[in-house]
């Protein structure tokens, strides 16, 4: 018997690209690896904001870098990455509240599920240019990603519950305060 995995949370938006990109590595890898990956559904504006950054999208230089660095690696890990022809109505305009409210209702309810409903909002913002933010987008994500329609359904009308914004509030302050330590990486942004 070898050595017990470790754990490894990935704090993730869907808006991130490379979040996009550390998620498949690690899902792809994660036996290979030895490692328990849990997942952690979070709210990449709520980061930005604690941290005083700003997306590199809204940066000249560092937009111009962002597209040519995420051309390089999407062909490296073999992800489906495509710019959204609107990247600032998409990224800065929508956003991804709704979207990491439903991943955070999956999580607490389906949490077998979080990983492909996870993936199929990415593949819909990142690759097939499609929304996030609207509830039939959520739903048709879900539904994709293998949710029934009720299913679907009932975790949509959760995501304007307290229980699940304070959830999702909570989780992303767990995020920032790793920020404040050392000797640790978040995959949302580098």
């Amino acid at each position: 018997m070898g050595p017990l995995p470790r754990t490894l949370e990935l704090f993730y938006d869907v808006l991130s690209p490379y979040s996009w990109l550390c998620f498949e590595v690690l899902c792809r890898y994660q036996k290979i690896w030895n490692i328990k990956l849990q997942l952690q559904p979070t709210l990449i504006a709520g980061i930005m904001k604690d941290s005083g950054n700003k997306p590199p999208g809204l940066l000249p230089r560092k937009g111009q870098y962002l597209k040519s660095e995420l051309s390089l690696l999407k062909q490296h890990f073999q992800v489906p990455l495509r710019f959204p022809k609107d990247f600032f109505s998409v990224i800065i305009e929508k956003g991804s509240v709704s979207a990491m409210r439903f991943l955070t209702a999956v999580k607490m309810e389906n949490p077998e599920m979080l990983e492909k409903v996870s993936r199929e909002l990415w593949m819909r913002v990142w690759s097939r240019d499609q929304d996030i933010s609207e509830p039939q987008s959520i739903l048709a994500a879900a539904e994709k990603a293998g949710l029934s329609a009720e299913q679907a359904q009932g975790l949509l009308e959760m995501i304007s519950t307290a229980e699940v914004k304070k959830k999702l509030r909570e989780v992303t302050e767990v995020a920032c305060k790793y920020g404040e330590r050392s000797g640790w990486a978040l995959c949302l942004q580098p």
